[in-house]
């Protein structure tokens, strides 16, 4: 029987692929076997999961610490609204969403070339306390205190499919798509260079990164994520108000990525979902509970695995990859030489010294 070998690239390669596989395979099963209270919850999982992928694209990878994820979640959540209300369908209605806050966040960008850690985190947390009361502020488009309903997609007749499984395959579509451009751009040449910045900015400097290209750009990409999240939670939600957008949300965000793991492509799955089901479970207990249940389990969850699930999950693999990989074979021992016989002499050891010398003209 041959033993797997996870040390080889092509069968690592194999075993991820398997992996993902049976992800999609499981993701496509939820909503055919749960009720739609819990298809609601899965969905809302996925569109969570886009906006702390977008945060982990200039956190994670960039090293760029932002407070302000939710202001353009909530950019892209009214875009998709209004849009959708002036009777664009409402797949129609996320690019648009999307493009506005990618422009924004490249915006953004630009100013906080000057700024690094904390000031830079106290910047962008000013941009999101100031979002709502802006929001309030254009009442005739954003409906003010009040909010906005939006009428959610309905099913198609041929498909078959209840409301709320419907939602869930469109955000479940848009998910897979926006994971997919998160990978590519991470593993090409801007996403080394987010890296490389990451890791040490001066050395990034001297191999000639344009330092300023490239952390404008995370945070273009990142806000962009941002608003593809909002305009999803639009069709999942139906009702919008300006104070469902507040710091809290961006500080949620923020958590969840630390959860799930900085620096991962997979970690902001976990993270939402720490995020959507630690309170609801929590709340059967008590009405206070899961504002407890959440510090703690994150409290936890830093001491248990300081990288995240993800990193816990990457450390088992590599335990895993160790105990499978083959053990070079041991050879034995080579054996003495044999005496020579008795009655013969050993021939000497030219390159022996034993400490005399003799005269070649003696």
């Amino acid at each position: 029987m041959t033993r797997l070998n996870l040390a080889d690239p092509v069968t690592q390669r194999r075993v991820k692929a398997v992996g993902v596989v049976v992800l999609l395979a499981v993701a496509v099963w939820l909503p055919t076997y749960y009720v739609p209270y819990r298809v609601f919850q899965f969905t809302t999982v996925l569109v969570y999961a886009i906006a702390v992928l977008g945060l982990g694209l200039l956190t994670g990878y960039n090293g760029q610490i932002s407070l302000g994820h939710g202001a353009f979640y909530a950019v892209g959540a009214y875009t998709t609204a209004i849009l959708m209300e002036a009777g664009l369908p409402y797949v129609l209605a996320i690019p648009p969403a999307a493009a506005l806050t990618f422009v924004l966040g490249f915006g953004l960008g630009i100013p906080a070339l000057r700024l690094h850690g904390p000031y830079l985190a106290l910047v962008t947390l000013g941009v999101a306390a100031v979002t709502p009361p802006l929001l309030k502020r254009f009442s005739g488009l954003t409906g003010g205190s009040m909010g906005l309903s939006v009428t959610k997609p309905a099913a198609p007749e041929w498909s078959g499919l209840a409301n709320d499984q419907w939602l869930y395959y469109l955000v479940l579509v848009f998910a897979v798509g926006m994971f997919v451009l998160a990978r590519n751009l991470v593993h090409s040449r801007a996403g080394r260079a987010m890296i490389a910045i990451r890791d040490d900015e001066l050395a990034a400097r001297t191999m000639g990164i344009p330092l300023a290209r490239v952390k404008t750009r995370a945070f273009a990409w990142s806000a962009m994520y941002a608003g593809v999240a909002g305009g999803l939670s639009t069709w999942v939600i139906g009702f919008l108000s300006p104070d469902s957008f507040a710091v809290a949300v961006s500080i949620q965000f923020l958590a969840a990525l630390v959860v799930g793991g900085l620096g991962t492509i997979f970690g902001p799955l976990f993270g939402a979902a720490f995020l959507v089901f630690i309170p609801n479970v929590s709340q059967d207990i008590n009405d206070a509970a899961p504002g407890i249940a959440f510090g703690a389990l994150l409290i936890l969850a830093m001491y248990v695995a300081p990288g995240g699930v993800a990193g816990l999950l990457r450390k088992g693999w590599i335990r895993l990859i160790t105990a499978t990989a083959p053990r070079p074979e041991s050879r034995p021992p080579a054996d003495p030489p044999s005496p020579p016989p008795a009655g013969t002499v050993a021939p000497a050891d030219p390159s022996a010294d034993d400490g005399l010398t003799v005269d070649a003209e003696q």
